[in-house]
This record gives C-alpha cells, sequence and structure tokens, in this order.
C-alpha cells in the first residue's frame, strides 16, 4: 500500500498522476487509461470544490492485492462535507443541452469502476475506488 499526501492544488494533478503510475507499472495500458481518467475527476473535484478558495491537503492511497486481484484507491479530504455518490446520475440519453451542467465525471468513475463507496469519517470526507483486475 501506497500513501500520498498532498496540496489539494489543480497544479499537483502531474504529481497524483505519477503517483499511480509508478504504483501500478505492469498493469495493462486500457486499466492505466481508466484509472487516470478517474484520478483526474476525482482529484480536480477535491481541488477545486473541498476547501473552497483555501488550499487544503489531499490524501491518496493506492492498493494493488494481487493475490485477489484488486485494485483499491481511497482518495480523502477535509474539507467541506460532500458526498459525490447522492446526486442522481445524469439521463445521458438526453442531448446535451437538455441535461444539468456536472455529474458526468462521477458517473463515469461508477461506471469504470466495480465498486464506489462514501463515508464522512472523523472530519474526512472519504471515496473508495475498487477495480477487479
Amino acid at each position: 500500500m501506497s500513501k500520498l499526501e498532498i496540496d489539494a492544488k489543480v497544479e499537483n494533478l502531474d504529481r497524483v498522476n505519477d503517483f499511480f503510475a509508478d504504483n501500478l507499472m505492469g498493469c495493462p495500458m486500457k486499466l492505466l487509461m481508466q484509472i487516470d481518467l478517474v484520478v483526474e475527476e476525482i482529484f480536480v473535484n477535491i481541488a477545486h470544490y473541498a476547501y473552497k478558495d483555501a488550499v487544503g491537503k489531499a490524501w491518496i492511497t493506492c492498493e494493488l492485492d494481487k493475490e485477489n486481484n484488486i485494485l483499491t484507491l481511497v482518495f480523502e479530504d477535509e474539507g467541506m462535507q460532500f458526498d459525490p455518490l447522492a446526486k442522481e446520475d445524469p439521463d445521458i440519453t438526453a442531448s446535451a443541452e437538455e441535461r444539468e451542467i456536472g455529474g458526468l465525471g462521477i458517473f463515469l468513475t461508477k461506471k469504470l469502476m466495480d465498486d464506489v463507496s462514501y463515508e464522512y469519517r472523523d472530519g474526512k470526507n472519504i471515496l473508495t475506488l475498487a477495480k477487479k483486475l
């Protein structure tokens, strides 16, 4: 298990991506691309919204369970409480003009990962993502 503590700023996205690339060396390219997309969505949302105008921390954990072939990613922040899973999935059958703005990133995350869960514990938002390899 590897853990990264980083300032939740969009400028740090490359460092976050490097963290996952280092931890997932040897994984199939398709998986790496899916993880890249999910990581960008989650980290950028934390950077933009968790701390309003202030800069706070994000803690990111990557665990690759080779015995059970499961990848687990955990994103934590101490920003304002927000459950990204509480909002209904967007109506992807509606045209872009008819759809509300936002929500597609979390929708895509739920589709790409096998399990996504949220909890608020000890003053932290904790989003856990799991993918069967």
